[in-house]
């Protein structure tokens, strides 16, 4: 912006005042430069303690530094900050497991496959009962454990068309994949997962619960493994979110402990919930 004329009437501007200010101090600089140059040449007096040398140099700029009372403020590196948050975040899923309450983002999955869309999480109660209307299927629940051989316990022989849960899972709605197993066919015929491996994606499974919920899940994938090399991560380990996983025997018969030579593992994720 302009200001009024001078009395000689020429023009000055602000930006005018400072090109001359500049000026002045580009030459000053240049003589003072000049000087210190005169100087360094010239050989230094040996009696007035300066070393030899050293007349004429410039010193190197302070570096500016944050202080607060006296202390130089260190501020943490990348490296320090993500082993942090990694901590914290190995901490959270342990308190989830444990206790069974959600302290973290649900749409927090560590590269796990994203559930088929938002979900809720429920309170702890045991499955009494499983439906699945593609299947036209609808069998009672039991809680079972671990065989003397290690495995999961199924149902007995008499009680083909019922399910097991495997009560060291979570319950269905819980994180964590809630198992549910149960007999593809027995000597007398068909039983209650027989009809498993014709669940396709986007179909619906519904767990009845103690407290009167039905916790909906909705099919990710069916797959086949051969027993022997069973994914047991990817079966029973991701506590991202509320999972259910359906197994039963498939592929061909081989006889003696092992049966069926393979395991069909339905994985679901939980989408709703409702009051039966």
């Amino acid at each position: 912006m302009f200001r009024a004329p001078r009395a000689d009437g020429t023009w000055r501007n602000r930006a005018g005042r400072w090109r001359d200010r500049a000026g002045r101090w580009r030459r000053r600089t240049a003589r003072l430069a000049s000087q210190a140059t005169a100087a360094s040449i010239a050989s230094p007096d040996p009696t007035d303690g300066t070393p030899p040398g050293t007349l004429g140099t410039v010193p190197p700029k302070p570096t500016r530094r944050r202080v607060r009372r006296g202390r130089r403020i260190r501020r943490p590196g990348p490296v320090a900050v993500i082993t942090l948050l990694l901590g914290l975040l190995i901490t959270l899923f342990g308190v989830q497991n444990v206790t069974g309450f959600s302290v973290l983002p649900t749409g927090l999955t560590f590269g796990a496959p994203a559930p088929p869309r938002k979900f809720p999480v429920l309170e702890s109660s045991p499955p009494v009962g499983i439906g699945i209307r593609s299947l036209g299927l609808t069998a009672p629940v039991h809680p079972v454990g671990v065989a003397g051989d290690g495995t999961i316990e199924v149902p007995a022989s008499d009680r083909r068309d019922e399910a097991g849960w495997y009560s060291q899972s979570p319950t269905p709605g819980q994180y964590g994949p809630a198992v549910i197993v149960g007999h593809v066919d027995t000597r007398t015929g068909p039983a209650v997962f027989h009809d498993l491996p014709g669940l396709r994606p986007g179909s619906k499974i519904e767990v009845n619960r103690e407290d009167r919920s039905v916790a909906v899940f909705e099919v990710n994938s069916v797959k086949r493994f051969n027993k022997s090399q069973l994914p047991v991560e990817r079966v029973y380990g991701d506590f991202t979110r509320p999972s259910l996983r359906l197994i039963t025997c498939g592929g061909r018969w081989v006889g003696g402990s092992t049966g069926y030579a393979d395991n069909v593992v339905v994985f679901a994720s939980l989408v709703s919930a409702r009051q039966s």
